[in-house]
């Protein structure tokens, strides 16, 4: 069964608050079987204007990575995210 992914970029807008959301996801992610693939780091973005980080988390499949992102547990971190950031996310089923 393929993986399943959060593709998520963000601008923080409120660093201190902000450090309460990741906080929070970061037990939530990991109670669905995720991984922190990329959190942040040295980045380019050479086409286009994007945000300033860029997050990767592996889930064992898209259904996990989905029923996480709907939980309750990680709504209420995400209120937070929401609050204190300019964000996209993508959850997608991986290839393999």
């Amino acid at each position: 069964m393929p993986k399943g992914y959060w593709i998520v970029h963000v601008t923080v807008t409120k660093p201190d608050a902000y450090a309460e959301y990741i906080r929070l996801d970061t037990p939530v992610v990991e109670r669905f079987g995720g991984r922190f693939i990329v959190r942040g780091g040295q980045h380019e973005t050479p086409e286009t204007p994007q945000k300033d980080r860029h997050v990767v988390v592996e889930f064992p499949d898209y259904a996990t990575a989905l029923a996480c992102y709907k939980s309750d547990a990680y709504r209420q971190a995400a209120a937070i995210r929401l609050a204190n950031a300019d964000s996209d996310i993508v959850i997608i089923e991986g290839t393999a």
